[in-house]
């Protein structure tokens, strides 16, 4: 026995142990509902309480815990960036007042209860930031009330703090009716109408003024938002456009845009018709993928293909989502460009376009170190109060405001700030599983001396404090503001700070709708957190 416990005492050996046995776990479903990769927390809570109960004393490393976070939060900054700022534009404010809304509710339950149950106000604060499960709220309640009751009833609301967030996310599309299904639709086709959908459609030219006329005397581009990708004259194969193309009556040509861009190529050139442009063998319209890092960031306007490859960009797919080729769109590494040329300016379009899907999906470190360092040094950051206190954006703040700026600049000098999707994925499952571990052995090891010593009533204090919030969040959002659910689930674990309740979040959906929410609201919880826990604790 002596051996056994020794063996599953050992730091790495544990790790793997909790991973493994969580990982299986989490895959099993029931009545359609599975815990996915949190089910590792579960597992590494009862892993640590029974350890304890076996009389080992036993944590792991804490820069293991560190490093995950790191790992996670930065690859959810990376994913979430370029949707971050649109999302932000368009429905940021509501997610912000619920993000808001859940701290606000959560202080205003605390106090209540602190009343009706006769607690120390200055334990009531530790219950408060350990059921939003926020460390740097910890810090500024006991920095407040001056007292270490705030870290022991931090330490009582921490790991129902954790397990109820996620337990909630998890069991809430049930409680509250929504298809998770269609919700991804929804969020799809919103995000998508944000952006309008491009098309083609070929015209005949009909218009008397057009006989004769340049495509560069017209400016089709600038009066239409449109690009023309092919001309076939009458009897003619079809070319590809150069601006010292001719038109003429009965020509027709083959227009690339959005739908309000062709009804204006049909007021200036003519009518639509079902006649086929078939190809000419002396044309190629073919995908080109961004990989050659000196493009990056350059309008399509300073690439100018079509004067220097008589090439037309006819459509630019980012993230599987297609935009329509406007001069001033600044590409991104890995967009993707579909470009009408001759068959010879192949080869020099491959060129100077990088064009090499595996140089795209090849994962660098160096983003990710450079920016994990950049996010360390803004969480560093002491922002000043009123009152004389300070408080900072800490670990997960600073990385993951760092994470998305940078994944929204793209470029700076020679690094590129990109991570291919499938790396991503890894490094963020990764940090995941190497923070909920830790996590979750801390919090199993308290358990049960904190129950010998204050009993039941102050965990039930802080499950309620826990749980109030989330309730009536969900039902304010989803009935009053209308918000897409896997938003609002992003939103909330974003105002309750619990990284643990995100990755449950994350384990339902392919979408990035929740990541971007979290990302989204978080820095406006965590500081309402701060102000709260300051004002709580010096009652």
């Amino acid at each position: 026995m002596e051996f056994l416990l020794d063996f599953l005492g050992t730091d790495y050996i544990a790790l793997f142990i909790i991973i493994g046995i969580g990982i299986f776990l989490g895959g099993i479903k029931i009545k359609g509902v599975s815990f996915d990769s949190s089910a590792v927390i579960f597992v590494a809570i009862f892993y640590g309480y029974w350890l304890n109960i076996q009389g080992v004393e036993f944590e792991l490393p804490e820069i293991i815990q560190k490093i995950g976070l790191l790992l996670f939060i930065f690859t959810i900054g990376m994913q979430a960036g370029p949707s971050f700022f649109e999302v932000f534009k368009t429905q940021g404010a509501k997610l912000i007042i619920l993000a808001v809304l859940s701290v606000v509710i959560g202080t205003i339950t605390t106090a209540l209860l602190s009343v009706g149950f006769d607690v120390d106000y200055k334990i009531s604060v530790g219950l408060l930031t350990g059921a939003l499960t926020s460390t740097p709220g910890l810090a500024a309640a006991i920095e407040a009330s001056n007292s270490p009751l705030a870290s022991i009833g931090y330490g009582i609301a921490y790991p129902f703090g954790v397990i109820g967030v996620i337990l909630f996310v998890k069991l809430s599309p049930k409680l509250f009716g929504a298809k998770i299904s269609k919700e991804e639709e929804n969020y799809i086709r919103e995000a998508q109408s944000k952006i309008p959908e491009v098309t083609n459609r070929n015209f005949e030219i009909t218009n008397d003024n057009i006989e004769g006329r340049t495509i560069k005397d017209l400016d089709i581009r600038m009066m239409t938002k449109a690009n023309i990708s092919r001309i076939m004259s009458p009897n003619t194969m079809s070319v590809a456009p150069t601006a010292e193309a001719i038109l003429h009556k009965g020509d027709v040509v083959k227009a690339v845009g959005t739908e309000e861009a062709l009804k204006r190529v049909e007021v200036l050139l003519g009518h639509s018709t079902e006649v086929e442009i078939p190809a000419s063998g002396l044309m190629e319209v073919k995908w080109y993928v961004v990989s050659r890092r000196n493009v990056v960031n350059k309008s399509l306007k300073e690439l100018n293909v079509k004067r220097n490859f008589k090439a037309t960009v006819t459509r630019v797919r980012r993230a599987g989502i297609d935009l329509s080729a406007r001069p001033t769109l600044k590409l991104r590494y890995g967009d993707r460009l579909l470009i009408s040329s001759s068959k010879g300016n192949v080869a020099a379009l491959s060129h100077i376009l990088g064009d090499s899907m595996k140089e795209v999906e090849t994962t660098s470190f160096l983003p990710v170190a450079l920016g994990c360092v950049v996010g360390l040094l803004l969480g560093a950051i002491e922002i000043p109060l009123p009152g004389g206190s300070s408080f900072s954006l800490g670990i997960t703040g600073g990385v993951l405001i760092a994470a998305l700026v940078l994944s929204r600049i793209g470029k700076t000098g020679p690094i590129i700030w990109n991570l291919p999707v499938v790396g991503n994925q890894i490094l963020r499952q990764f940090g995941l599983l190497l923070f909920l571990t830790p996590v979750g052995l801390a919090a199993g090891s308290k358990i049960a001396p904190t129950i010998n010593e204050y009993g039941l009533n102050l965990f039930g204090i802080g499950a309620i404090i826990t749980l109030v919030p989330m309730i009536i969040v969900v039902i304010i959002g989803r009935l009053i503001f209308k918000v897409n659910f896997l938003s609002l689930l992003g939103a909330l674990t974003g105002g309750m700070t619990s990284t643990p309740g995100l990755t449950a979040v994350d384990s339902m959906t392919s979408t990035e709708g929740p990541q971007v929410a979290y990302a989204t609201v978080y820095p406006f919880a965590l500081v309402m957190i701060i102000i709260c826990a300051q004002i709580l604790g010096s009652l």
